[in-house]
């Protein structure tokens, strides 16, 4: 009876319809469903779509920056790590060079100075055989054209390497002087050439000082000639003859002994002492005077460079400046040349002795 009891009554262990089971947390069905059960899927918005494209997009803009700003500091550093770069005229092999090296414009310090950091660099490359120096300058300064006259001598001696000038458009005076220093002298046909001789400028404010701004100069000195000639006063013939005597005479000899040792093969002194009289000419007048030794062009220089060399066959090329951060400073910095400073003013009224072709200067 008691078992009966017992049996009609369900274990202790099967829980009832709505019952929790011991074994199972509270909440959950003690069966799993037999599929899987996955969170509902997200809405996206357009916000985020747009937020991602955003995004990705600032990534590879910042991807970009940092590559361009690689390449950037390659690209300088490279720059300064070399003072010239080569610009090939004429191709051939690399092993076999002929530089040319262009002295242009009017020649002041700055332009000597270029002319040396290029003969240097001719200098320190052995596949270097020959130079040729394209001149196209009426002059300049007696010191910058004295400068590059000794710098190419002493790469001749130097390196024993023969130089070839060629004349473009204008080679006169401190242009000419230059040239005289080559092993040969050849100009365009029409390229002008001589012009042997000094010029002095000096300016004169007297007038524009006293009369148009009414300002008297005062100047005190100790010493007769302290202060001539004067950019202050209209100079006395006293004054104009020692400027001569002093200044002009020795600039004057000293370009006819420069023309008579470079051009001793076909002049001798009288007679470069009778061409040293501003004459100018064109490269055929030139060359029946004695001036240059040939009239061509430069594939005609080029032929030459390399018969003096010994040589059948070189690569020609050209020096130039890469850019760089300091070639910008300096353009910057001379952006400020008419600035009128007391400086200024005294490159103004100073005389200055030139071997410039300066046709037109009274």
């Amino acid at each position: 009876m008691d078992f009966e009891q017992s049996s009609n009554q369900p274990p202790s262990s099967i829980p009832g319809p709505g019952q929790p089971s011991a074994q199972q947390p509270t909440g959950k069905p003690l069966y799993p469903p037999p599929y899987p059960v996955y969170p509902p899927p997200r809405r996206f918005s357009g916000w985020r779509i747009l937020w991602g494209i955003f995004f990705g997009l600032s990534v590879l803009a910042n991807v970009g920056m940092f590559v361009l700003l690689l390449g950037l500091i390659a690209f300088f550093a490279a720059g300064q790590g070399k003072a010239y770069q080569e610009t090939v005229v004429r191709d051939g092999p690399m092993d076999s060079k002929i530089v040319v090296i262009n002295l242009q414009g009017i020649m002041y310090g700055d332009q000597a100075e270029n002319i040396y950091r290029q003969l240097k660099a001719a200098g320190d490359d052995r596949s270097v055989k020959a130079l040729i120096l394209r001149v196209n300058s009426p002059g300049g300064t007696i010191s910058a054209s004295d400068d590059v006259y000794q710098q190419i001598r002493k790469y001749r001696s130097e390196k024993r390497k023969p130089v070839v000038a060629f004349m473009q458009s204008v080679a006169a005076s401190g242009g000419y002087y230059a040239s005289a220093a080559c092993d040969e002298i050849m100009a365009e046909p029409t390229a002008i050439t001589g012009s042997i001789g000094v010029l002095m400028t000096h300016f004169v404010f007297a007038e524009l000082l006293e009369n148009k701004l009414g300002i008297q100069p005062v100047f005190l000195t100790m010493g007769e000639k302290k202060d001539w000639p004067s950019s202050f006063r209209a100079p006395s013939d006293q004054e104009l003859q020692y400027v001569r005597d002093r200044l002009l005479t020795p600039a004057y000899e000293r370009f006819i002994a420069v023309v008579t040792e470079g051009r001793q093969k076909v002049l001798s002194a009288d007679q470069a002492r009778k061409l040293a009289d501003g004459s100018i000419y064109v490269a055929p007048q030139a060359k029946d005077v004695g001036l240059i030794d040939k009239v061509g062009y430069l594939d005609d220089a080029i032929a030459d460079a390399k018969a003096l060399a010994g040589i059948q066959r070189a690569r020609v090329v050209e020096y130039h400046r890469p850019f760089s951060w300091f070639s910008m400073l300096n353009a910057k910095k001379n952006a400020s040349v008419f600035t009128l400073d007391r400086s200024k003013l005294y490159e103004f009224g100073t005389p200055e002795i030139l071997y410039l072709w300066n046709a037109g200067a009274r």
